[in-house]
């Protein structure tokens, strides 16, 4: 078994954390301060949001969805996405099937 925790301190500025990786998944910890600018591209791998503090808005180029605490999002591999109008600082956990990049080609 693996644990880790999230929550306590959210850094100031915009983070991404690798919290693990196995053969089948990756979990991460991603952080946006109220305002950021969410650099993100699509992925190649299916993607997760729980959303544990904060307040925002997932878009995708099927809709957006509030970013809330408690909220679960799912976004599949290739579509753009970004969250935006970001009101209160963003505390995420990301999961990704199969781990992150794993899909990835030199062309993507």
């Amino acid at each position: 078994m693996r644990a880790f925790k999230i929550g306590g301190t959210i850094p100031h500025e915009l983070r991404y954390d690798e919290l693990m990786r196995v053969a089948s998944l990756s979990v991460g910890r991603y952080v946006l301060p109220s305002g950021a600018e969410d650099p993100q591209q699509p992925h190649t791998e299916d993607e997760v949001y729980i959303v544990h503090s904060g307040r925002g808005v997932l878009r995708t180029a099927t809709g957006d969805s509030a970013a809330v605490p408690g909220a679960v999002l799912f976004v599949p591999a290739g579509e753009e996405h970004q969250f935006v109008d970001i009101q209160e600082p963003l505390e995420v956990v990301v999961v990704f099937a199969p781990p992150e990049n794993s899909n990835r080609t030199p062309d993507t």
